[in-house]
């Protein structure tokens, strides 16, 4: 009777396991970025009513209603869960739209809810928490819009043409043939609500040439959305302001500003590029070590869904932000319901007004669509699934990214775990080890100088990791002295400046259901008699917890002290000892504050404040940012303030971690040409803290274990076969480049 009741549980539970990986393969595609059909379906039925006036976004006019970007809207997530619960019907798939209306007296922007998908027929207006209005001002800025912009800096480099031509030893904007000069934009665009204007700064345009600043920067007036209003406001050329271009023209033709002189010869541009140069130790002529998989892949993807060594997850690469992970499970079980990149900001110091001007608020230039194509063997190995993703932004058509994402299995060169027990004697008892390998989910972002890698890795012991890596070229201003205080020297020309990153994500935990509590735990000195010893005391640690009942509670700021431990549980499940199922948040960080609390810009990343904040989950509270933070900082459209100062419990509850990690970045000269990984990655581990019974890598056949025999020999017992030998691709290297329109 007790082997059938046994059988019988066996049976239900496989079938509870299999229903559940059938229902969270059933849900994902609720998580899929929009296809190309569902893109132009909805831009077909934006622009046939009548009233909307939409045209074109590419054409010149600023004066224009058109759809600016267009992505998949999430469902509610209590909706969402009755597919991946219970295996219902999916909700419609939806479309977020936002469009721009520059054809009427009061210009906006207004966002859409297109549904349902891919044969849309109704649409209704989204807002924001709070119903906060959206600046036409703070909108992100456009290819039409850089248009205009080019056309004024034609006219302002004519204006100050034989400066720029001795300045730059030949160097002009335009007829420049081979020696071009180019420009970068600076952002926030004013110093408040409502402004559109920019600093912008001109570089020779080489390869790398966000390291190539000439010395000349300008302030434009471009709020107006008639360019024929435009102006110029402010000068800036060798550590000097003018008010007019005519003013620095004049000085300079009469001695008054002392004039700079760069390096006119080519050879000394070749600094910012990768071509190799000085004496290598490596061998050329023969292959560094390759990743490999001697039989082929050991995961499954299908579409969005994917599933690796317990592990299974849906994800998609939002266009606005990035990448993001759902209905995360380990066994079948539920980890998280959502875990994204929500914002990246870098915020600069400096000596001139492009420098000091300089806080960048990557959504909103679109870092989720700046998603380029990867190169095998480097950004990602050879043996990589590829992925292309389709983005709508600024845009008339969906654009088709080649090979912007990968997905791929590989050994950390670490064990997992591993013992070697002595016998104290020469030898041993036995030796156990098991190799550490992990699937890696990447994507990057390039907006303009910087590149972020993102990654979220997956261990076989239920732990996963977020990490970001950055490189690309450090966003370099003119040298002058005072500049020194801001960073250093990297080139005869060139300062690089210091500035802070700050990376933010949202992770919506489900810790064995949404019903959670959060504790933070630390250690405290406790001081008592020895009992053994009553004339002597013991000095010791003890593990001290803190329930955080509370969202302010749970909000830790930067500059305060930071628990050891970050513990999400849930309450009511325990495991086979008794401990309440729980994960932990782990950081990997360096980051700090970058502004001090309510100053001016610092009011549109409030999230900034805090490594850690808990929130109980609102669909209302989707993100911490948007695509209008960027120029309109000040009075921004979504506060992450709001979401934890009503203050609610947070006992017991469905509960969001939002995880801020960064570092601080000093240019040096080994930034040159451009910044490297190595010690610029940061992130968080989430990892199992009593949520098993014992660690789930144990079900990994790929352990060793060797014990002496009896004739002395090595005796070995292992799961998987022996290795195969090397395998390396046949593949030529390859790589394209170009991203167009479909």
């Amino acid at each position: 009777m007790r082997l059938l009741c046994l059988l019988q549980l066996a049976c239900l539970a496989g079938y509870v396991a299999a229903s559940s990986r059938d229902w969270a393969h059933h849900g994902a595609p609720m998580y899929a970025d929009l296809t190309v059909r569902e893109m132009k379906a909805v831009r077909e039925y934006l622009h046939g009513i009548p009233q909307l006036k939409l045209t074109n976004a590419r054409s010149r006019t600023l004066e224009k209603n058109s759809i600016l970007l267009m992505e998949l809207h999430l469902p509610r997530k209590h909706e969402a869960l009755r597919a991946l619960d219970r295996g219902q019907a999916k909700p419609p798939r939806q479309a977020r739209v936002v469009v721009q209306f520059g054809n009427q007296a009061m210009p906006n922007i207004t966002e859409y809810i297109v549904s349902p998908l891919p044969s849309p027929n109704t649409h209704e207006v989204k807002t924001f928490k709070g119903a906060r209005p959206v600046r036409f001002e703070s909108r992100p800025i456009t290819a039409a819009e850089y248009e205009h912009i080019i056309d004024i800096l034609k006219k302002i480099t004519t204006t100050v043409h034989k400066l720029l031509f001795e300045t730059t030893g030949g160097f002009s904007f335009t007829n420049c043939s081979d020696r071009c000069l180019t420009f970068s934009d600076i952002a926030p665009r004013g110093l408040g609500p409502g402004e559109r204007r920019s600093w912008i700064m001109l570089q020779k345009f080489v390869e790398g040439y966000f390291i190539h600043p000439v010395g000349f920067e300008v302030l434009i007036n471009h709020q107006s959305l008639d360019p024929a209003e435009w102006s110029v406001e402010k000068v800036w050329y060798n550590s000097m302001y003018f008010d007019s271009l005519e003013e620095l023209v004049e000085k300079y033709e009469s001695g008054g500003v002392e004039k700079v002189k760069l390096p006119a010869h080519d050879d000394d541009d070749l600094y910012s590029t990768y071509i190799p140069r000085g004496h290598s130790n490596t061998p050329t002529n023969i292959h560094g070590p390759k990743l490999v998989e001697p039989q082929g892949p050991r995961y499954h993807i299908d579409r969005n869904f994917v599933e690796y060594a317990g592990w299974s997850f849906a994800y998609r690469v939002r266009s606005s932000a990035g990448p993001q992970v759902f209905d995360l499970r380990f066994n079948g079980e539920r980890i998280a319901y959502e875990i994204s990149l929500q914002e990246a900001i870098a915020f600069y110091s400096g000596d001139t007004p492009a420098a000091m001007q300089t806080k960048y608020i990557d959504a909103g230039w679109a870092m989720g669509a700046s998603t380029f194509e990867l190169a095998p063997g480097i950004d990602c190995p050879e043996i990589a699934t590829f992925v292309d993703l389709y983005h709508y932004f600024d845009t008339d058509k969906p654009v088709h990214h080649k090979n912007a994402l990968c997905i791929f299995e590989m050994t950390t060169a670490m064990p997992l775990r591993r013992h070697f027990n002595s016998n104290f004697k020469g030898g041993y008892n036995f030796y156990g080890g098991l190799e550490n390998t992990v699937l890696v989910l990447r994507t990057t972002s390039t907006v303009y100088n910087y590149d972020y890698i993102w990654d979220f890795i997956f261990y076989q012991n239920g732990v996963m990791e977020v990490k970001v890596s950055a490189t690309g070229y450090i966003h370099a201003t003119f040298f002058t002295p005072n500049g020194l205080h801001y960073g250093a020297k990297v080139y005869n020309y060139a300062l690089g400046n210091l500035h802070t990153h700050l990376i933010h994500y949202k992770v919506d935990l489900d810790i064995a259901g949404r019903e959670n509590s959060f504790e933070s735990m630390d250690l405290k000195y406790v001081n008592f008699t020895n009992p053994w010893s009553p004339s002597n005391f013991v000095v010791q640690s003890k593990l001290h917890r803190t329930e955080h009942k509370t969202e302010r509670s749970a909000a830790f700021r930067f500059g305060k002290k930071f628990p050891r431990y970050a513990h999400f549980f849930n309450p009511n499940e325990k495991n086979k000892w008794g401990q309440q199922r729980g994960y932990r948040i782990q950081f990997n960080s360096h980051g700090h504050s970058v502004l001090p609390r309510g100053w001016r810009e610092e009011n549109g990343i409030s999230w900034s404040r805090y490594p850690l904040a808990v929130t109980r989950h609102k669909d209302s509270e989707a993100t911490s940012s948007s695509i209008y933070t960027q120029n309109d900082p000040w009075e921004p459209a979504v506060s992450f303030e709001d979401y934890i100062r009503n203050n609610e419990d947070i006992v017991n509850q469905d509960l969001v971690a939002w995880v801020t990690v960064g570092f601080l970045h000093v240019p040096h000269s080994e930034d040159i040409p451009n910044t490297a990984t190595p010690g610029n990655a940061v992130g968080f581990f989430l990892r199992p803290f009593n949520f098993f019974d014992e660690d789930p890598s144990l079900s990994s056949q790929s352990t060793v274990i060797v014990r002496p025999g009896r004739d002395g020999k090595p005796k070995v017992q292992r799961w998987t076969p022996e290795g195969i030998g090397h395998c390396v691709t046949n593949k030529p290297f390859f790589y394209n480049g170009t991203y167009a329109g479909v």
